[in-house]
């Protein structure tokens, strides 16, 4: 995992408000809140919908909305966002591109029970399932 692309695809030290150089980075990050900011350069970055973004994070569009561009998600939120942003800062480095990870992604997986990945990235479990896939393609083992 790559915490400097993982920044990258939220904005940036401007945007968080200090740099994602490890793991523990990423932890207390995700403890104080991110800001809307990080959550719309995500949006942007991987291409989606606020809609579609929303709803991966199981959050209304409208709570989304109502926030000012620097106000703090909660940590739920966060935790998810962070998430979603390590899920495709990994698959775009073993696939090589975000657009072939984003084929990957919305592509039917007998790894994982012949579900798209993208279907699975709401849950905390599903996505470990897809950094597992990736793990094991990016090893050389066939999934």
């Amino acid at each position: 995992m790559s915490e400097a692309t993982i920044e990258r695809l939220l904005g940036g030290t401007k945007v968080i408000g200090h740099s994602l150089k490890t793991e523990m980075d990423l932890y207390e990050t995700s403890r104080i809140g991110l800001p809307k900011m990080a959550f719309l350069h995500l949006v942007s970055n991987l291409n989606f919908s606020m809609r579609s973004m929303t709803q991966l994070l199981n959050v209304a569009e409208r709570t989304i909305q109502r926030k000012g561009d620097r106000e703090l998600l909660d940590i739920s939120t966060s935790e998810q966002i962070l998430q979603i942003a390590e899920v495709f800062s990994r698959g775009s480095d073993v696939f090589e591109s975000p657009v072939n990870f984003q084929n990957w992604m919305n592509s039917e997986n007998m790894s994982l029970g012949g579900k798209k990945p993208i279907d699975l990235l709401p849950s905390r479990y599903g996505a470990q399932m897809i950094l597992d896939v990736i793990g094991r393609i990016e090893h050389g083992i066939y999934s």
